[in-house]
């Protein structure tokens, strides 16, 4: 039996490599949203801080400056909180477009792979077929020596 060799080998293992990078890129996309998202739950935890602060300077003693410096830090949160929020939005559409590459990465690999299996079975197919040529001038020649011993 021969030694089967798929001609496109260099290209599976490219695309092999091309979706492992892909995959490290969408990890890595995936790490930098949860990242994001612990940073926009600290932001918000301060904000909410700040706010139960303001309600207890209303509640005591009125002091206007100090509930001023809170308004303004209230107002500060606030566009903290909106500016996190669109890092992470962003942060998502990377997400999404990382998985996308994978995807399309990990579909051309196993397009090729099934190519190869294909070539294999084609390889079988033509190695079987080769067999059984061998095999039928093999019975031919010894019946043939027969017929000619006998007569």
């Amino acid at each position: 039996m021969g030694k089967f060799i798929y001609k496109m080998q260099n290209i599976l293992k490219i695309k092999e490599k091309l979706e492992d990078q892909e995959k490290q890129n969408f990890a890595m996309m995936r790490i930098r949203l949860t990242e994001e998202e612990e940073k926009l739950a600290r932001i918000m935890e301060k904000r909410d801080r700040i706010v139960a602060e303001g309600e207890k300077l209303r509640i005591g003693a009125v002091d206007v400056l100090k509930i001023k410096e809170n308004e303004h830090a209230q107002r500060d949160a606030e566009a903290e909180v909106k500016a996190q929020r669109l890092q992470v939005t962003m942060a998502e559409r990377n997400l999404e477009a990382a998985r996308i590459r994978m995807q399309e990465a990990m579909q051309e690999r196993k397009i090729h792979e099934k190519l190869r299996e294909n070539a294999f079975d084609n390889f079988l197919k033509e190695e079987a077929e080769a067999e059984a040529k061998e095999i039928d001038q093999l019975t031919s020649y010894t019946y043939g020596r027969k017929a000619q011993t006998e007569e």
